[in-house]
């Protein structure tokens, strides 16, 4: 019999991993951490100030500013100088802060490339639905109702619940089309297209992308009438001739006739036979030689990455009817729909571009 004190070399291994030091996992386990730290810098105004002094400021400058405690403020500002969004230097005996080049770019409301309004509707609803990821694992659906108390059987009713939250939902997109749109609509020569429609365009960011990318097209936002409203509103300027609108739902009502429709992070919130349904009205209704371009985060294959592919779909569970999916799924569903020729681009960021043709 074998001695229990003898160990093979894989279980020994294993062991000596064990009996390390967890880094990883504790990194993981404090993550949360970092966001909020994130979030509530920039919610209390912390890079906005900064950036509008044109100088350092010490934390007690700060706190002034910003009504907040000079405790507190000097802890933030320390968490964000180690997280490397602020970077801090001695200066007349006392500690005094500015923002990194990233944070100037990315964090400043001021700035045309500005995340702030992603990092606001993450903290303020993404981050309260996952609260309750365990519960979206056992029961398979999103977690609306226990969140905010709305119920989710219309999934844009639960996510526009109020028109507050509405904008902050089209600010999101916004700020993520504004950084991530070029990428996606040159992944392919889209110049043949010359009559688009964004469905479910939202604010009209990658309408705007698509209209500074190909001078001879014309894009039309297909959307709920309230979105409409608001992007007219708010977000797309009247002077842009080359952005029409039009009011509707892509479920229940007739699209009009076009050369291209944009379906960008549309099919990852719905289930593969409502999918399989919008892409047969866009095959229905597309010119011939004309298609749909499908705008998601691609998993590889075999399911395996990238990582925030990964999370986005642990995301879908928490807020949506969807998922993410592989290049061969949502080849599978445009087949389905009728589309013979479908074609990948992974742009090696986060969102990747597929082109279907009728």
């Amino acid at each position: 019999m074998a001695d229990p004190s003898e160990t093979t070399p894989s279980e020994g291994t294993s062991v000596a991993v064990a009996a390390g030091y967890p880094r990883k996992i504790l990194d993981y386990m404090e993550g949360f951490l970092v966001s909020k730290t994130l979030f509530a810098a920039c919610e209390l105004g912390v890079f906005d100030l900064l950036q509008q002094s044109q100088r350092p400021l010490s934390a007690g400058e700060v706190a002034q500013a910003l009504g907040a405690s000079l405790d507190g403020t000097e802890r933030l500002l320390a968490a964000c100088t180690g997280l490397e969004l602020l970077s801090a230097e001695h200066h007349d005996g006392q500690m005094v802060y500015q923002n990194t080049a990233q944070s100037s770019v990315y964090l400043t409301q001021s700035s045309p490339l500005s995340l702030h309004q992603s990092i606001q509707y993450s903290s303020r609803t993404i981050y309260l639905c996952w609260h309750y990821l365990a519960d979206a694992v056992r029961e398979g659906t999103n977690q609306y109702e226990k969140a905010f108390g709305v119920t989710s059987k219309d999934l844009f009713e639960a996510l526009y619940r109020s028109d507050e939250e509405m904008v902050k939902f089209m600010q999101l997109m916004n700020s993520i089309w504004n950084i991530c749109g070029k990428d996606v609509v040159t992944a392919f020569d889209l110049s043949p297209f010359t009559t688009i429609y964004d469905l479910g365009g939202c604010s009209g960011a990658l309408a705007k992308q698509c209209t500074l990318a190909y001078p001879q097209c014309t894009v039309t936002l297909f959307d709920l009438p309230k979105v409409v409203r608001t992007s007219r509103e708010h977000f797309v300027s009247t002077d842009n001739q080359r952005i029409c609108f039009h009011e509707g739902d892509f479920f229940k009502d007739p699209l009009p006739k076009a050369d291209l429709y944009i379906l960008a992070r549309i099919l990852h919130d719905w289930t593969d036979e409502r999918s399989i349904e919008l892409l047969t009205k866009a095959y229905q209704s597309c010119t011939p030689g004309g298609g749909v371009l499908v705008v998601e985060a691609l998993l590889h294959d075999d399911g395996s990455g990238p990582l925030t592919a990964q999370l986005y779909s642990l995301n879908m569970l928490v807020q949506t009817e969807g998922r993410e999916r592989t290049a061969a799924q949502y080849r599978a569903l445009l087949e389905a729909a009728g589309f013979p020729r479908v074609q990948v681009h992974r742009t090696g960021k986060i969102y990747d571009a597929v082109l279907a043709l009728k």
